[in-house]
């Protein structure tokens, strides 16, 4: 019996099944056959409708395959499925057994979020997925989509378009070669080379993979990031722009080109605002300023670029490096006017021109704002420039003064005026031999040199001059290097590479710090070999016996 009763409710549970996908008849003018055009077909003429599981077809004429539960819509077609979506077409097919339809000719379908319009389309009503290989445009309230190729999903609002996609609304064009757009939220995800250009400032973004809200026109782009400003143009492995606040942030490989001054930006993080012309870039942060035959690079934790063009000011802080091929530098931070061509730098300041060591209180660097070369040098306050022999590495040929100016020629120091209680010493060698033969000394009040090559070519003295040559063996060994000599050849960068080293001290300890630390060492060492067993008097050593 059990067996029976389970027999019976399969098949009743298949005929029940067979019965609800059948496609019905509810109404139609006239109702026919005609067996040598329409073999198998039932043919339907006049205010056709029919029905299928949620799902009505309207139509003028219909062919009704009941055997293969399969129909034919011709002319005015319009399905309805429930309250979700209503579609209008010429023509459609519809199988009632996989429940895939086929609609062509004027094909326009709307549901509460959108209206799709096509020449041809695919409904699969299973997984409720509208599909069209042709072309096709999508209207919301916010946006107008077209594609070549386009899938939505009712269920998900999601519509996946590839192939010449745009997305057009009154602020800016969307262009993608594939796309997922929401049409509820009027969100898109963007997987293929796409490009926002906003159509009020011609301000662009191109990314190959990201997001895009089409609200609130922001985006965020993780691969091949690239935003194209007035002015600026900035790429990054993934970069935040928030267009209505004027407002971008780049991390990773992030590179700024300043089309207007010719000047690159590199770091590792960057933010943006538009409103107010700034810039600022940490994490190898690297400012690099663009010659006719060479490039400058000056590198510091942290760039800061604010101003319009014409007016733009640049400041690097802390560690700051100069990096080109004849000339290189170091301070502590660095303070640039576009508008006067002037770079002032702080701290410390050194440069060094081909073999050159340069140092001041203040040094000044002036570019020429025409031709964009560097014009001129000022080195103000306890100047002093130092060569190192290149024979004998323990001698240095000196200058120092007040005030240095230098001139550049094709962007290379060829004048220099000492300005100033001028002193100079050279250390002479044989041209043949390279044998030290003498040691000069000159005071005055001015000295002017010429350089080739970086060397010293031509030596001029101004006003009252005193100067002396000596025999090495005559010349006083305590005068070998003149106050305040401090040779820095060990802080220059080499390669551009090494802008990027920090330096494991800043500042050289002064003459206090290092007599401190030299109490303070021997403090430990007596400690250390003091006992339990040593006497008061012992302990009552006054480390003023120690220095």
């Amino acid at each position: 019996m059990k067996k029976l009763f389970l027999l019976a409710f399969i098949l009743f549970s298949v005929v029940s099944f067979s019965q609800t996908k059948k496609i019905k008849i509810l109404s139609t003018e006239l109702s026919t056959a005609d067996e040598s055009k329409y073999p198998g077909a039932t043919l339907l003429i006049g205010k056709v409708k029919m029905s299928h599981e949620g799902a009505t077809l309207d139509c003028q004429r219909a062919l009704l395959y009941k055997d293969k539960n399969l129909f034919k819509a011709i002319g005015e077609v319009v399905i309805e499925q429930g309250d979700t979506i209503i579609q209008y077409s010429d023509f459609a097919t519809y199988n009632g057994n996989t429940k895939k339809a086929k609609s062509w000719g004027n094909v326009e379908i709307n549901d509460k979020e959108m209206t799709l319009k096509t020449d041809t389309l695919h409904f699969d009503r299973v997984n409720q997925v509208l599909h069209y290989p042709n072309g096709g445009t999508i209207r919301d309230t916010k946006n107008t989509l077209k594609s070549v190729k386009g899938t939505y999903l009712l269920r998900d609002k999601k519509f996946t378009a590839q192939s010449k996609v745009t997305v057009v609304n009154p602020e800016n064009h969307l262009e993608s070669d594939h796309l997922d757009y929401y049409t509820n939220t009027q969100l898109a995800y963007l997987y293929g080379p796409s490009t926002i250009t906003n159509l009020k400032d011609s301000t662009k973004v191109y990314s190959e993979r990201g997001f895009y809200d089409t609200n609130t026109d922001i985006s965020y782009f993780v691969k091949n990031a690239k935003l194209f400003l007035k002015e600026r143009t900035v790429s990054a492995d993934s970069l935040y722009y928030d267009k209505r606040n004027g407002f971008a942030s780049a991390t990773n490989n992030i590179k700024v080109v300043d089309t207007v001054q010719n000047m690159v930006a590199k770091g590792n993080y960057a933010e943006l605002y538009e409103q107010k012309d700034s810039l600022f870039i940490i994490d190898r942060a690297v400012a690099i300023s663009v010659f006719e035959k060479d490039s400058m690079h000056v590198a510091g934790d942290k760039i800061l670029l604010t101003g319009k063009p014409e007016k733009r000011i640049a400041r690097i802080f802390n560690n700051v490096k100069i990096f080109k091929s004849d000339l290189q530098g170091k301070c502590d931070s660095i303070h640039t006017s576009q508008e006067t061509g002037l770079t002032r730098m702080f701290k410390r300041p050194i440069l060094w021109s081909k073999n050159s060591q340069i140092t001041g209180d203040s040094i000044q660097l002036l570019t020429n704002k025409e031709t964009n070369k560097l014009d001129s040098l000022k080195v103000l306050q306890n100047a002093f420039m130092i060569q190192q022999d290149s024979i004998h590495k323990e001698n240095f040929n000196q200058i120092k003064g007040r005030n240095i100016y230098g001139k550049f020629e094709d962007d290379e120091l060829r004048t220099m005026m000492v300005i100033g209680n001028a002193e100079s010493l050279y250390f002479n060698n044989n041209d043949e031999t390279h044998k030290l033969e003498t040691i000069t000394k000159e005071i005055a009040s001015d000295i002017e040199f010429i350089l080739e090559n970086g060397q010293i070519a031509q030596t001029k003295y101004f006003k009252k001059s005193e100067g002396t040559t000596y025999p090495p063996s005559e010349f006083p060994s305590e005068e070998h290097k003149f106050k305040g000599f401090l040779w820095r050849g060990d802080e220059q960068p080499l390669t551009v590479e090494d802008i990027f080293v920090k330096d494991t001290t800043s500042t050289p300890p002064t003459r206090e710090k290092k007599e401190l630390d030299v109490v303070k060492e021997a403090k430990e060492n007596f400690l250390k070999e003091s006992s339990k067993k040593e006497t008061k008097e012992r302990k009552k050593l006054n480390l003023k016996e120690l220095k």
